[in-house]
């Protein structure tokens, strides 16, 4: 017998209403006393390896507010599920062999000049302070004419370093604000 695509449809139509036909018509109830559980009370979250430049996506799964899980993400472009050694190994940034990692920095750390230990800062304390410095170098080496009167409006004492998983997006914020500044001494340190 030859099984044509319309007639596949067809059989399929039968078989599920004969199906509900059979159990009653009571298929939420059956659904529902499964003794496999559909659901489990657990929260996921996307990320991405922070390891190379590929940007691979992952799905952590965390229960109970500990770290239990982390696989490939099925529905991220780059890596459609896939992660490779190092980036199975993410957990390790949050935890080593099943504990929280001590060495995992959580808060900025600054130390003075001269200084010999590390102070911990608030987050707004930390970018206050780094925003502070990029205005006062800007202003200070600012060069608006080079040495033949050219107008050049530029800055050469600050550099800008990409990061390996910034998207186009970011990239070209990025970029907008280094040409703001008057950056010229911009990379990105892909591996690609």
């Amino acid at each position: 017998m030859e099984l044509t695509r319309r007639g596949f449809l067809k059989l399929s139509g039968a078989s599920t209403a004969g199906f509900v036909l059979l159990k009653g018509g009571n298929w939420k109830q059956q659904l529902s006393s499964s003794p496999i559980p559909l659901h489990k009370q657990i929260g996921e979250t996307t990320t991405i390896c922070c390891y190379c430049s590929v940007g691979c996506g992952a799905v952590a799964a965390v229960e109970n507010g500990e770290l239990v899980n982390i696989e490939g993400d099925p529905d991220h472009p780059i890596n459609q599920g896939s992660l490779c050694p190092k980036g199975q190994a993410i957990a390790q940034i949050h935890q080593v062999d099943g504990k929280v990692n001590k060495q995992r920095l959580t808060k900025p750390l600054y130390r003075a000049p001269g200084a010999s230990d590390w102070e911990e800062k608030t987050w707004e304390e930390a970018i206050g302070m780094i925003a502070q410095r990029i205005k006062s170098t800007r202003d200070q080496y600012f060069i608006t004419q080079d040495a033949n009167g050219k107008t050049v409006n530029r800055c050469d004492a600050i550099a800008q370093l990409g990061g390996g998983e910034l998207d186009n997006e970011e990239c070209y914020l990025a970029v907008k604000m280094a040409r703001a500044l008057g950056i010229v001494y911009v990379e990105n340190c892909a591996r690609l």
